[in-house]
């Protein structure tokens, strides 16, 4: 049986320190954030009932890393690296053989190349099958929105970083149009002269000419702030916001009702998992990032798999056909923290022809 763990944080003090410690609620979130910063990384939950299609099982176990997202952008680096191998060795001592890093900690540092060196397990952000899900995920939400991606133009923003270069890649194979998205044109042109599609391809510093006529987007840029509100999107489009701080204003949900923002997609883990924590999902069901650590444990593939700010399309696709072989799939969206309902997506697409009606 394969072992794993996998580090999660609190997003929000007010929600989810509270569920541990009920006096989070009634103090102010600095107060909070400055108590946590003393606490040890600890066990949360145990995982258990994956098995794969082929019979593989895996066991694995939650590991708390006490820090906010304000904490992992704002506090020394050092410390916050500390953290996170801390949290690492926890997994070490409940007999985890690769350890996963979720959320804000698979970004702060070098994401994971330092963690790995202090730690004796194998070490992955899940970046690998977060990418292949998003892509996947994306083109599934466009065709829901009636956008034939074959006829489609997409953006990329961040599209020089690694992740974004990945995108721009297995985009350019399946849409008509890409504009790819970024600071600045020269590292933009290099992209383009590896792109493998027969997409026509633009480049961009302007994101603000770009977004009106896009009906796909995927943004993975490494702002601190968000690059995309609610005015600069075509009607009817799907952006999928795979950055973390994230790319995309929550003034796109409050105030573009036409508008599909996604954060990739959810993935059915097979088996009858319990996961021994509510973490927001629906039963049975993970982040990719997560998806991608059991998919390894399954495996036995023991060795650092999506660390460092590289990335190649062809641990992508690897990582892609590993999922498919022992039954991983994607099983809805997530946006903004929630479920996107089905419901909630023909309200969009309704939304959307009304909006081209009325322009």
């Amino acid at each position: 049986m394969g072992q794993f763990a996998f580090i999660i944080h609190p997003i929000s003090v007010r929600e989810d320190m509270a569920r541990k410690y009920k006096a989070a609620r009634c103090l102010p979130e600095s107060w909070v954030e400055w108590l946590i910063k003393f606490m040890s990384a600890k066990p949360i939950s145990h995982i258990s009932g994956i098995r794969s299609q082929i019979g593989a099982e895996a066991e694995g176990w939650f590991v708390g890393c006490p820090l906010t997202p304000r904490q992992f952008l704002q506090l020394n680096g050092e410390f916050v690296t500390n953290k996170i191998i801390e949290a690492g060795r926890v997994a070490e001592d409940l007999g985890a053989r690769v350890v996963g890093l979720g959320a804000y900690t698979s970004v702060a540092g070098d994401a994971g190349v330092t963690v790995s060196r202090n730690l004796d397990i194998a070490v992955t952000t899940g970046n690998s099958y977060t990418v292949a899900t998003a892509v996947e995920g994306t083109l599934q939400a466009a065709e829901l929105m009636d956008i034939d991606p074959a006829q489609a133009t997409a953006a990329v923003l961040g599209a020089a970083g690694s992740i974004g270069r990945v995108c721009a890649q297995m985009l350019s194979r399946r849409v008509a149009r890409l504009m790819l998205v970024g600071l600045h044109t020269d590292p933009l042109d290099e992209v383009v002269e590896a792109l493998p599609g027969d997409a026509q391809v633009e480049v961009s510093t302007d994101s603000n000419s770009a977004l009106p006529r896009a009906d796909i987007v995927i943004t993975v840029t490494s702002a601190l702030d968000s690059v995309i509100g609610p005015e600069e999107l075509k009607p009817g489009a799907v952006v999928c916001d795979v950055a973390r701080p994230r790319d995309v204003s929550r003034l796109v949900a409050e105030r573009r009702p036409d508008v599909l923002v996604i954060e990739g997609g959810v993935v059915a883990v097979p088996g009858e998992v319990d996961f021994g924590f509510d973490f927001g999902f629906p039963p049975g069901t993970s982040y990719a990032c997560m998806a991608e650590t059991m998919i390894l444990a399954l495996e036995e593939r023991y060795e650092d798999f999506s660390i460092g700010r590289e990335l190649s399309e062809e641990r992508v696709n690897e990582i892609a056909a590993l999922a498919q072989k022992h039954g991983f799939r994607l099983a809805g969206f997530r946006s903004f923290e929630r479920a996107v309902t089905d419901e909630q997506i023909a309200a969009a697409r309704e939304a959307a022809r009304r909006a081209r009606v009325s322009r």
